[in-house]
C-alpha cells in the first residue's frame, strides 16, 4: 500500500479522511509511544488536548501511563477516536481554530503527525490560537517541519527523537510562548 503522503497528494487531506477516517491508523505508533514514555515526566499532562488525534495513539499512550484528563480533537476521526479510547473528541479543524473556536485551558496540547499539513501562511495564527489555551505545545513529527522556533515569540524548550528500524527520525518538539500572543 502506498504511503499516506501519496494519498494526501492524490485525494487531498480532507477527501482521504472522508474515505478512510473510520479505519485510519498511524503506522508510527511504537515510536510515538516510546517518545511519550521517555518524556512524559518533562511534560505538563494533567489536562491534555490531543490535537489532530487520529484514532488516539497519543491518548492511548497517556492513558497507559495513568493520565486521565485527556480530550481529543479531530474533524475526520472523531467517531474512531471515541470508539478506541472512550474519551470525548471535539471536531475542530485548523479552520475552526483560526476562527477562534478553541475553548478551554489545557496544561499541554499535543499534536501528532499533523501540523506539517497546515498551510504555511496559516501556521503562525494557528499556533497562537493553540497558545491561547495552553502554555505548552508538544509536536510529534516525522519531519523537521513545522519549525515553530522560527515564529517570533515562540521558544523551543526541548527536543527528542527516536529512530525507526529504517533510520527515519521521529521527533518530539516541545514549545512554549516567550510572552502572551502578539
Amino acid at each position: 500500500s502506498k504511503p499516506i503522503r501519496d494519498w494526501y497528494e492524490d485525494l487531498g487531506v480532507e477527501e482521504y479522511y472522508r474515505l478512510h477516517g473510520d479505519h485510519y491508523q498511524n503506522p508510527h505508533l511504537p515510536w510515538i509511544k516510546s517518545l511519550i514514555e521517555r518524556n512524559h515526566g518533562r511534560l505538563q499532562l494533567e489536562n491534555c488536548l490531543d490535537f489532530c488525534c487520529g484514532r488516539g495513539e497519543v491518548s492511548q499512550a497517556l492513558l497507559e501511563l495513568g493520565y486521565q484528563h485527556i480530550v481529543g480533537c479531530d474533524p475526520y476521526t472523531q467517531d474512531l477516536y471515541q470508539q478506541e479510547t472512550g474519551l470525548n473528541c471535539l471536531a475542530w479543524s485548523f479552520e475552526d481554530l483560526l476562527q477562534g473556536k478553541l475553548t478551554g485551558n489545557y496544561s499541554s496540547i499535543i499534536s501528532s503527525f499533523a501540523l506539517h499539513l497546515c498551510p504555511r501562511d496559516q501556521l503562525a495564527p494557528l499556533i497562537w490560537q493553540l497558545f491561547n489555551s495552553t502554555s505548552e505545545l508538544a509536536i510529534l513529527t516525522p519531519h523537521k517541519r513545522p519549525e515553530l522556533e522560527q515564529i517570533e515569540g515562540i521558544e523551543l524548550s526541548f527536543t527528542d527523537h527516536v529512530l525507526t528500524p529504517r533510520g527515519k527520525k521521529i521527533r518530539l518538539k516541545v514549545y512554549h510562548p516567550l510572552t502572551s500572543a502578539p
